[in-house]
């Protein structure tokens, strides 16, 4: 993480990206180190949640033209994620969506979107609201340590 931190924004972007794919990153920590480090909170929100989103997007890809079988090799997500995922769209529809922020569901929620063919708009819009409202209160809470 302190590799990330020491690219300043580029390695908040990338750690977020990364996070949000195959990898279990951490961007909270990049953020929190950046914000610790006087970088402008505003725009390392924005930042965070552009990588987190375009991360979110390329789980959505693979799901809409990747091959069930591929995914879950590749993401090294399990039969029972990935059943759960689809039930929690069953449930809880599209509003599920903004929770893709959430450690170990999040994954698999926007690779089910991709291949339930969720329409990408409203994917983009749920994705980027709950990503950003995670970022903002991640972003309150690290500034209060200071």
């Amino acid at each position: 993480m302190e590799y990330f931190a020491e690219l300043g924004y580029f390695g908040l972007f990338v750690a977020a990206f990364l996070a949000a794919t195959i990898l279990p990153l951490s961007s909270e920590i990049v953020l929190g180190a950046l914000l610790l480090n006087g970088l402008s909170p505003i725009a390392l929100i924005i930042v965070a949640t552009t990588g987190n989103v375009l991360g979110s997007l390329t789980n959505y890809g693979l799901g809409y033209w990747v091959s069930l079988g591929l995914i879950k090799k590749w993401l090294k997500i399990s039969e029972e994620e990935f059943v759960r995922a689809e039930q929690r769209f069953e449930r809880y529809g599209l509003i599920s969506l903004c929770f893709a922020w959430v450690p170990v569901i999040g994954d698999p929620l926007t690779v089910v979107a991709g291949v339930l063919r969720i329409r990408l708009f409203w994917f983009v819009v749920l994705v980027t609201g709950g990503k950003l409202m995670r970022y903002i209160a991640v972003s309150y809470f690290a500034m209060q340590v200071q």
